[in-house]
C-alpha cells in the first residue's frame, strides 16, 4: 500500500517542479500531467500523477493533523 499526500505547486522549470507539503519542499516531474503553479497534486516516486482540489488537500491535512 502507498499514502500519497498532495502538496503545492510553487515553481515550475521545464518539467520539474517545486512541491510545498505544508513547508516541506522536493522537486516533482510533472510530465504526466497538466499542471501550473498554485495547483495541488500527488506525488508517486518523484513523479505528480493527479492534481486534486485545494479543498481536498486542505481536507487530507487536517485529517493527518488529527491523528498525530
Amino acid at each position: 500500500m502507498c499514502l500519497a499526500a498532495p502538496g503545492k505547486i510553487i515553481s515550475i522549470e521545464n518539467e520539474t517542479a517545486i512541491v510545498d507539503y505544508d513547508g516541506l519542499k522536493r522537486e516533482a516531474n510533472i510530465s504526466f500531467t497538466e499542471c501550473k503553479v498554485g495547483d495541488w497534486v500527488l506525488v508517486h516516486v518523484g513523479f505528480a500523477i493527479e492534481k486534486v482540489d485545494e479543498e481536498k488537500a486542505k481536507s487530507m491535512y487536517k485529517l493527518l493533523q488529527e491523528n498525530e
